[in-house]
């Protein structure tokens, strides 16, 4: 999987609510370029991973995120880190 991949999985998922099935159908018309059986294969690893993975989630600490979504539960810091 790409970044931009995981990008799109991430926003499908969390800000319009989309489970394998619905995430499925709605990249088959957006990623005609490529296979069904590919986009299929994309989304099962992305879950799989996803639901290994979902536990340290509430676990670790706050951490940075780059996106205006987040898979973190609200509680990251979101004031800029960088000052000058």
């Amino acid at each position: 999987l790409t970044y931009d991949e995981l990008s799109r999985f991430g926003r499908l998922r969390k800000i319009y609510k989309l489970g394998p099935v619905a995430m499925f159908k709605r990249l088959i018309h957006e990623w005609s370029h490529m296979p069904p059986d590919e986009i299929a294969r994309k989304i099962k690893f992305f879950f799989r991973n996803y639901s290994k993975n979902r536990h340290k989630m509430t676990t670790i600490t706050p951490a940075i995120h780059g996106e205006k979504y987040s898979c973190d539960d609200k509680r990251y810091d979101p004031r800029p880190i960088l000052y000058r």
